[in-house]
């Protein structure tokens, strides 16, 4: 089960470090299940990401401080509303886009109220 999480945890990484390249792809996210994965699977791996550029760049201060840039929040909430939008377009269950627009409440919520600005 170890080099299950170990793989998801290189997977994530590297989606991770594409999104650096690519601003529609989160960062964030990908970096912290990356942490997850390798905390899971290997102390070794863990302790590798912790002191990798990436993650003092996009993490560390998060990790540390429950703080994230206004720029980490913002592409962090753009993507994730955009995929909930197209989820919430597409569905045709009530009950689902319900659902739906509680997510997006309760993610911006947290956002704006739970994670300070730096």
């Amino acid at each position: 089960m170890k080099y299950i999480w170990i793989i998801l945890g290189f997977l994530s990484f590297g989606i991770g470090a594409v999104g650096v390249i690519i601003p529609i792809l989160p960062t964030a996210p990908f970096l912290l299940l990356s942490s997850f994965c390798f905390a899971k699977g290997s102390s070794k791996f863990h302790n590798w990401f912790l002191t990798t550029k990436l993650y003092k760049k996009h993490l560390h201060d998060f990790v540390q401080s429950k703080a994230m840039t206004l720029k980490t929040k913002i592409s962090l909430l753009s993507f994730a509303s955009f995929m909930l939008l197209v989820s919430f377009f597409i569905l045709n269950n009530i009950y689902g886009r319900i659902f739906i627009i509680i997510i997006i409440i309760i993610k911006y919520y947290y956002f704006i109220f739970k994670i300070k600005t730096i």
